[in-house]
């Protein structure tokens, strides 16, 4: 078994600090972008081409409150309960913070984290942290600003246990102006992450329809978290899709909780044209998901895949370990260039309706 090695990661997505001594040895042929496509950071518009030197890594969090792990936790096991799992069988969500000092209370340690993720072969990163779930966004400017990386700001409500409260008093249409707001205000780039547990309630399915809705005003793409295992996924896309937004705009997140050896879900969310996120990688779940994402490789649905982290440190993982992963299991360099440099660029880049 061939092991690759960092320095072999970082030339398959041609990272700025690799690409001048490791040019990538597989040239493939650029993405084409609609005319007017750009890919809207917090301080500036991007021509999509101006981002091809590294990835985009289209999930991560700059910002979260410091409780939010404990309320992720505490809503997931409730969740799970009332469905019937064995306290056994509850997953307990994200893991606790490692020891030291945390970046997410330091503009200085993101700023160095978001640096250290560029020389590490990243050229674009999203967070995807949203009001309700302790999202400070003066924080990610700042942080984004000191670092010089591009940073895309997402925009929307997460899930109904971190919902503002005057969601749940909002209609549909109130949903949409507040929704275009933030847009309009962050400037937002994506809308995401746009979320339900397994079993979408029906304050949620209210949600899911007005970022539909904001989609059509603002041409944003939209990107989901999914439960686990995964059961929302075909029904998140399908309230989109019902509320006006092309599936090639929408990504469906965590299916890589969705352990299922014959990927149906997967592969329906690429054949009705939509991507399908691998979004906790780089860390102890990753031998699961190589099977997954080689199968949907193996199908021809190598432009249906998105590949990030979810994390809130140690941003290049998915890069710097996940896609040796790959390799390592027969993925070829061209393929994951693709993955990581292009797919999420087509997936980020929009024509915008409203000015900046």
């Amino acid at each position: 078994m061939v092991k690759v090695t960092r320095r072999e990661a970082l030339r398959i997505v041609g990272g700025a600090a690799a690409a001048a001594a490791l040019p990538l040895k597989v040239a493939a042929q650029a993405p084409a972008f609609p005319k007017g496509a750009v890919i809207r950071t917090l301080f500036k518009d991007f021509p999509p081409e101006e981002l091809a030197g590294g990835a985009t890594l289209f999930h991560e969090h700059l910002s979260l409150g410091p409780d939010f792990g404990e309320r992720f936790r505490a809503a997931a096991a409730a969740v799970l309960a009332a469905q019937g799992a064995p306290p056994t069988a509850r997953p307990v969500g994200p893991p606790p913070a490692p020891p030291g000092p945390d970046p997410m209370r330091d503009v200085a340690l993101m700023a160095e984290e978001l640096r250290g993720a560029r020389r590490d072969g990243v050229t674009c990163i999203v967070d995807a942290g949203l009001e309700g779930s302790g999202m400070d966004l003066e924080f990610i400017r700042a942080a984004a600003k000191q670092s010089g990386l591009p940073v895309v700001k997402a925009a929307g409500f997460y899930t109904e246990p971190f919902y503002p409260k005057e969601v749940a008093t909002m209609s549909e249409e109130q949903l949409v102006r507040a929704l275009v707001r933030q847009a309009d205000a962050y400037p937002a780039g994506a809308f995401g992450e746009i979320g339900s547990w397994d079993e979408i309630s029906a304050l949620e399915r209210k949600v899911f329809r007005a970022v539909g809705k904001a989609h059509v005003a603002t041409n944003l793409s939209v990107f989901t978290h999914t439960g686990i295992p995964g059961k929302s996924a075909l029904e998140q896309l399908d309230i989109l899709e019902d509320s006006g937004v092309d599936p090639k705009r929408v990504c469906i997140g965590h299916l890589g909780n969705l352990n299922d050896p014959n990927v149906y879900v997967h592969k329906t969310i690429c054949r009705r044209g939509a991507f399908v996120g691998f979004d906790r990688q780089g860390g102890g779940g990753d031998a699961a998901v190589v099977p997954l994402v080689l199968a949907l490789l193996d199908a021809g649905f190598a432009d249906h895949v998105l590949i990030s982290g979810d994390a809130s440190r140690g941003y290049a993982r998915p890069i710097t370990s996940f896609l040796p992963k790959l390799k390592d299991a027969g993925a070829d360099e061209a393929t994951l260039k693709k993955i990581t440099v292009d797919n999420s660029r087509r997936f980020l880049a929009f024509v915008p309706k409203r000015p900046r």
